[in-house]
């Protein structure tokens, strides 16, 4: 192994233990534990076997060279990673409407009360 494979096994080791860290003070639920474990794992299996990895992934793909395979499969992956943070994003956005227009409806419905008993 190079001295690059052991840095990279380390720093996913030690990714692994982050998410279980974060996990356990309940600052990320389990289908996002799985999700970052599994992609974790995977991360390690190809730090360990780079070259059988890609090799594998290019006879699957059909590519001509295990690198090219490589990237191939990291570009698709990133694609659905930016769509999953997108979709959350947009998420968060609609519930922040929701709540803004909730307050302001709130907000009137108090001045309306005050404007009545400064009348009375």
């Amino acid at each position: 192994m190079y001295a690059v494979q052991y840095i990279a096994v380390i720093i996913i080791l030690a990714l692994m233990v982050y998410v279980f860290g974060k996990y356990g003070k309940k600052e990320l639920d389990w289908q996002d534990l799985v999700f970052w474990e599994a992609l974790l794992f995977i991360m390690l299996v190809i730090s360990l076997k780079p070259v059988e990895t890609s090799l594998a992934i290019r006879k699957i793909l059909g590519l001509g060279r295990g690198l090219d395979a490589l990237f191939v499969v990291a570009i698709g992956f990133s694609y659905l990673l930016l769509f999953r943070l997108y979709i959350a994003i947009d998420k968060t956005e609609r519930e922040i409407t929701e709540l803004t227009r909730q307050i302001a409806i709130e907000f009137q419905e108090i001045r309306e009360m005050l404007k009545k008993l400064e009348k009375d």
